[in-house]
This record gives structure tokens, sequence and C-alpha cells, in this order.
């Protein structure tokens, strides 16, 4: 079984930042890639943040030193190159962006020894729809994570009729080791385990808002207080991201996430509210 050491992870925003945090975090030499200088300086200043958070939520170790020393195993660079030359291990949290993907791994498989283990985070596509691309389909598959990765700690792992059974013991190996609760997923199934249950509930709030039901405000309240889940559906999708949130309702064929999709961009992507991680979406934060 491939013993893994070293983890790139291409893409540094809200949840590519998790998951190269969690690992460093863990003892795991992390290298985060992403395409300027620019975008890397404001991933230096998530990763800082991340810090604190793990400290104020006292995950264990994190205030003896762990959360600093976390910082210690990551590096940053914006040359793909660069970033995968040594890696055991890399993970695609990029927009999803059927193509954008594909052409990623086309460069990647270029790029990458020949021992690298890929897999995408993709929250909607599945890996079979880019296998093809990676030049290694044997050493490929799916690792999704939840946001707020140090306290939703789940990794479900899938794989294709191609993954090599080894590299998946090995990628739900790394997983534990990183501090999370592997899913083992037995067959292909978009959405996984955990967007199998939670996109219904995400497009039903989308389709209260658009018929004029309710705010966003009164959906949330209702689902929080008749449900005792901490949080509802809308600030759910501001912690996901509302470009990401925008990317899959866009390229849905179904009417109704085009119409969420339009809704979203008027309202809300064209003025730069993107949920937590510009501070405003359909919530102030």
């Amino acid at each position: 079984m491939p013993h893994i050491k070293t983890l790139t992870v291409l893409g540094t925003g809200v949840l590519g930042s998790q998951i190269a945090y969690q690992a460093a975090f863990h003892g795991f030499a992390v290298t985060a890639y992403d395409i300027n200088d620019d975008v890397l300086e404001k991933a230096r200043a998530r990763f800082t943040q991340l810090a604190g958070i793990y400290r104020e939520a006292n995950v264990a170790g994190a205030a003896e030193g762990k959360a600093e020393a976390a910082l210690e195993n990551l590096r940053l660079t914006a040359d793909l190159g660069d970033a995968v030359a040594d890696a055991d291990l890399v993970i695609e949290a990029v927009p999803e962006l059927l193509e954008l993907k594909r052409d990623v791994y086309r460069r990647l498989a270029e790029l990458a020894p020949a021992k690298t283990i890929f897999a995408t985070n993709s929250s909607t596509l599945l890996p079979s729809d880019l296998k093809d691309f990676t030049g290694r389909p044997d050493r490929f598959l799916a690792i999704h994570y939840a946001n707020n990765i140090w306290a939703q700690n789940i990794a479900e792992v899938m794989g294709t009729a191609d993954t090599d059974t080894a590299v998946f013991d090995a990628v739900v190996e790394f997983a534990r080791n990183s501090g999370l609760e592997p899913i083992e997923i037995k067959k292909e199934k978009a959405g996984y385990v955990l967007n199998s249950l939670l996109v219904p509930l995400l497009n039903a709030a989308a389709g209260l808002l658009l018929q004029g039901v309710a705010s966003p405000e009164t959906i949330d309240k209702t689902w929080r207080i008749a449900t005792g889940a901490p949080i509802g559906p809308f600030q759910i999708y501001d912690v996901v991201g509302l470009g990401t949130a925008y990317n899959i309702a866009s390229t849905s064929p179904d009417a109704g996430s085009q119409a969420f999709a339009a809704y979203l961009k008027d309202h809300y992507i064209d003025k730069g509210k993107l949920g937590v991680a510009t501070g405003e979406g359909f919530y102030t934060y």
C-alpha cells in the first residue's frame, strides 16, 4: 500500500485552505498551490486565521503549539510543477467547472511523478468524469470534505472501477491520520452520502425563496427550531460559498437551478457578496 507523507492541495479557497491546514496540523508536509501570488497572500492570511480558529475551538493540541507548528508545515507556491514535484498525494479543490478540472488534470499528468496519487474534492462531479484526463486512472479517486473540517471531520473516499484498491486504502489511511473519520463509499454516487442528503435541502430552500414563500432568515429559523440543527440552509450556502453555489446551479439543466443561479448573480455575485469568505452573503459576518 502506498504511504502518503507529502500532500499538495490545488486551490486555496475556503475548503482548499481547510484541507491543507488540517493535514499540516496533523504533521503532514503540505504544499498549497494557487494561480498567483496575490491569491496566495490571501491564503496565507486564511491559514493564520485557521490557527486562531483551532485554538478557539480547543482542537486537541492547538493551545500547546500545534496550531502554530501547522503553519511551519505549509508551503505556498504559484508554480504548479514545483507544487507537485514531490507529492505523494494531490488533492484538487478548484472551482466546480468540468472543463477547468479536466484541464488541471491534463497538466498534472505531465508534471507529477509516477508515484503521485490524484484526488478530486469535487462536490458534484463523479471521478469517472475526470479519470480519463489524469493519465493514471488506477491512481485517481475522490476525497470529499465538509466545511469546518476541524469539527465536521469526515472524509468521503470514493473510487472508480479503475482505482487500485491499494490506492483507495492508502487514501483512507491518510484521512484517518489527518484527524478525519473516513467514509468509505462502495460505488460511485454523485453527491456522495453527505451531499445526497444536503443538496435536496438546499434546493428546497432556494425554491421557497424564489417563490416568495419566506425570507432566508425565516427559512433558516424554521429549520433550526424545528429540527435542532445549528444552522439553516442559507447559512450553509454562505459557508459553502455563493460562487460555488452559482457554479453548480448555472451548469444544471434544471429550470429551478438556472433561476437560482440568475438570482445569485444579480443579488450577490455581481456585488462581490460571496458568503463567509468575503464577509457578506445572505448574512453579514
